[in-house]
This record gives structure tokens, C-alpha cells and sequence, in this order.
């Protein structure tokens, strides 16, 4: 089984109340017993310091959870770890799905605003070349590189946050794109500093698909705002201040989680 780069804080030990340290695999194993190697069991022996008889669960990023208990630890260049499994179940998909829409942001604040999406639990995290967003993803190798890191980031703060499902990242949309997701989609509501309306004051659906819309350091155009409104997006704001745009998502999904039955 491979992966990427392991869960939970480093170095940290299980203690018996703690929750096991989650491990992304290509396909959950078959049977009672698996090996664990590669990227994952490197990072769990020489960064977590696993040890046998401890407790670990296995994901395959589409709520597939196998809880296992580490029968050996194999350390050295190629490390392993032998696990039984305990027991198996599926993390069930929300009944209201929520894409975090996040504008292309400059520097390492794209990686952040993903990670902290990812924690707080976007279901997809769309990357939106906005008008005024400072960074561009060229079609060539650098926009693959720039998205293989958001994706990246999503992994390993699913991973972080214990979460069985790993949020998906699809290619960049520009405005038109979506525009018409959110025309099919049950709701849309962007962040807008300068919103009449709250968004703990509006009507949430229960189910289906939602978009929260995260604009870029420069804030959306009047061209866009116009596109996404006719779209069916409401405009709304998180409260007196102006958050950035590495945050506001993160802040918008605790507050989605709040007031659905997402929590």
C-alpha cells in the first residue's frame, strides 16, 4: 500500500482515548491481515514512532475506513508495518455537499486556504481564476504543479483532521464555468465584505449541492459579481470585519456546520 506523507502531529503517541492515526491507501486490504508500506509506513515509523500493539485506521480517501492494530513494526531503509484489521466502515457522504469555491490566491495562501477548508469539511475545494486574483495557473506544467500542491494540501490535512474522505480538487474554473455550477446547483452564496445579509440569515437547502464562493485578495469585479448573481449566488457576509482570503472559507464551513446538520 502506498501513499503520501503521513497523519497526526508529529511525533505525537496514542494514548488509549486518542484517536488512531488515519493512513490514505490506494485500495482499503482484502483481508484480516496487511502490510503497510511505502511513503505512509515511513512516516509512521520514523515520524510517529509507531509501535506494535498500537491502534491505526486505514482510508481510502472515499470513506472506505478499515481500524487496525499494528501486530510489527519493521524499521530501516525500506520500512513496513504488519497490521490486523479489526474492523470496517464507511464514512457516509453528507446529505448537503458544500464546495468551497477559492480564488486563486498569491504565495502559499492557496495551500492554506485549502488546508484549512479541508479541516474545517469542504466536501471539494474548486479553484476559480478570478479576475483580480494575483496568482495565474498557466494551462501548461506549472498549473499542473500549482494544483498537484493543492492537492497535496488537501491529503495531508484530511489525514490531519482524522477525516476518512479526502476532499476532491478539480481543475481551475473561470468565471463563466461557474457560473454554470451554480445555476445547477441547490445553493450558492459568495462572501462579500460589503453584503446586506448575513450568512446565519439565510435560507440554507438540507440536501444537494452548495457552493460558498471565496473571492480573491482584490475582491470579486462588478462584471462577476453580476455572472454569479444572475446565476442564482446570494451575497453574504461573516460578520463586521473583512477575513482573508485564506480564511474566510474555513470560517463560512464552521458556520455551515452550525446551522445544518453537517455537525
Amino acid at each position: 500500500m502506498t501513499g503520501g506523507d503521513g497523519a497526526g502531529e508529529e511525533g505525537a503517541q496514542q494514548t488509549p482515548e486518542s484517536t488512531p492515526p488515519v493512513f490514505l491507501v490506494d485500495a482499503l486490504p482484502p483481508g484480516e491481515h496487511a502490510v503497510l508500506d511505502g511513503e505512509e509506513a515511513r512516516h509512521a515509523v520514523t515520524v510517529r514512532r509507531t509501535r506494535a500493539g498500537e491502534r491505526l485506521t486505514l482510508a481510502d480517501g472515499a470513506g472506505g475506513l478499515a481500524d487496525c492494530v499494528v501486530d510489527a513494526v519493521a524499521p530501516g531503509r525500506h520500512p513496513s508495518l504488519e497490521v490486523t484489521v479489526c474492523g470496517r466502515r464507511v464514512d457516509p457522504p453528507p446529505e448537503l455537499r458544500v464546495t468551497v469555491v477559492q480564488a486563486l490566491a498569491k504565495g502559499d495562501r492557496g495551500e492554506l486556504a485549502v488546508e484549512l477548508a479541508t479541516e474545517a469539511g469542504a466536501d471539494a475545494v474548486l479553484p476559480w481564476r478570478a479576475a483580480r486574483s494575483v496568482a495565474r495557473w498557466d494551462d501548461g506544467p506549472r498549473g499542473a504543479k500549482a494544483l498537484a500542491r493543492w492537492r497535496a494540501a488537501a491529503r495531508s490535512a484530511a489525514k490531519q483532521a482524522r477525516r476518512g474522505r479526502v476532499p476532491e480538487v478539480p481543475e481551475p474554473v473561470d468565471t463563466a464555468g461557474l457560473a454554470a455550477l451554480v445555476a445547477e446547483a441547490d445553493g450558492g452564496y459568495l462572501l462579500e465584505a460589503t453584503a446586506e445579509t448575513g450568512l446565519k440569515d439565510v435560507s440554507l437547502p438540507e440536501r444537494g449541492e452548495l457552493y460558498l464562493i471565496v473571492g480573491p485578495e482584490g475582491g470579486v469585479t462588478g462584471e462577476e459579481l453580476t455572472a454569479l448573481t444572475r446565476a442564482g449566488a446570494v451575497g453574504v457576509r461573516l460578520g463586521p470585519t473583512v477575513l482573508r482570503t485564506s480564511t474566510a472559507g474555513a470560517v463560512a464551513l464552521g458556520t455551515l456546520g452550525a446551522l445544518t446538520a453537517r455537525w
